[in-house]
């Protein structure tokens, strides 16, 4: 490799870098966002959080990758543009064509990293979180339910209390129980209890306490009951997805699904590599400007070609899941004439040649 190939790809692999890592640090408060609204919600137990938020990161990848390379390129050929680097290697004869091998030094890696994430890691972190989340909603203590502290049933069906907990769960003292369903409330008490799991319904069994049930708003319809044992149905866990769904089956699986949805999931991960190839040629045409001046001003318009591609792509896959655009088209009206327009655009480094007509003149 010479030494412009090792200057130039250092270049761009440092710039790639820090938009990568700004990139990740803001995606990752989005995210952590969101899994802390699946737990508030009862949808996510507690202990699951980090692992959790690791998985749908990894999910992500396929989005965040492709805007991280993009602007990464775009700030390092700014650079050389604005240091007046650039000029001088096109006085010299270094042309587009000599700028791919650098470039591929730089895209080549990216572009493995986006297809086994959007391919292969996704689809297994989608599959494997959603395990953990029905596994964990079936196990007495990743549920959340801790010894003074009030816990949320999932989906908000109430409230529960214990006082006091045995080890492996099993045993429950001094519990409490609030619930709401069709304008009445529902309180329970009782010295102990325990929790028992009969196939995919939970039940909470209560020994030696007290229920009150009345209506939410103003009323004298109330009614005290004395037990020695009851048993209490805690609402169903709630499932995010079936078995069957495209998203959490393997790739190499697809290929055989005859599924309208299947074949926009298959051209939905297929995208990503392609189109992330698309905005790396984009780039170097969109970095160009007059030597010392600011290198952000394009990057604007980098950022507004990167959304509207990646938002046609996810209406695309629900167009062909919905059977409005032909299975067989997919997601290639989008893919080709981009990848083709970016190619033109890097071959021809953004100029647009006049016709003979006018350069005659």
């Amino acid at each position: 490799m010479s030494k412009l190939d090792r200057y130039l790809s250092r270049e761009l692999a440092q710039s790639t870098f820090a938009a990568l890592v700004v990139l990740l640090i803001v995606s990752l408060g989005g995210v952590f966002a969101d899994v802390l609204s699946d737990i508030a919600r009862g949808r996510v137990p507690a202990k699951l959080m980090l692992a959790q938020l690791g998985l749908s990161v990894i999910s992500y990848m396929p989005l965040i990758l492709p805007l991280g390379l993009m602007l990464g390129l775009m700030l390092g050929f700014g650079r050389l543009y604005r240091d007046s680097e650039m000029p001088v290697l096109t006085s010299v004869g270094i042309g587009p064509r000599r700028l791919l091998r650098p470039l591929s030094l730089v895209v080549g890696p990216m572009l493995l990293v986006i297809g086994a994430c959007s391919l292969w890691l996704g689809p297994w972190a989608r599959d494997y979180s959603q395990q953990m989340i029905e596994a964990g909603q079936r196990s007495l203590l990743v549920t959340g339910l801790e010894a003074g502290r009030f816990v949320e049933f999932p989906g908000g069906g109430g409230v529960v209390y214990v006082n006091a907990m045995s080890d492996d769960g099993s045993k429950l003292g001094r519990v409490f129980v609030y619930r709401q369903d069709e304008g009445r409330m529902d309180v329970t008490t009782s010295l102990t209890g325990a929790l028992s799991i009969d196939g995919t319904e939970r039940f909470l069994r209560l020994d030696e306490g007290f229920r009150v049930e009345g209506p939410l708003d103003a009323g004298l319809d109330y009614r005290l009951m004395r037990y020695a044992s009851n048993e209490l149905r805690l609402p169903a866990v709630e499932s995010r997805a079936d078995g069957d769904d495209p998203e959490l089956q393997p790739t190499l699986s697809l290929f055989g699904d005859a599924r309208p949805e299947a074949h926009a999931e298959l051209h939905y991960r297929l995208a990503p590599v392609l189109l992330t190839l698309a905005f790396a040629l984009l780039a170097v045409p969109l970095a160009r400007s007059p030597p010392r001046q600011a290198r952000y001003g394009r990057m604007m318009t980098g950022f507004l070609a990167y959304v509207m591609g990646m938002n046609l792509m996810m209406l695309g896959k629900d167009w062909v899941a919905e059977g409005r655009i032909p299975v067989l088209l997919g997601l290639w009206w989008l893919v080709l004439p981009l990848l083709g327009f970016a190619a033109w655009m890097y071959f021809t480094d953004g100029r647009v040649t006049a016709p003979k007509w006018r350069r005659a003149k």
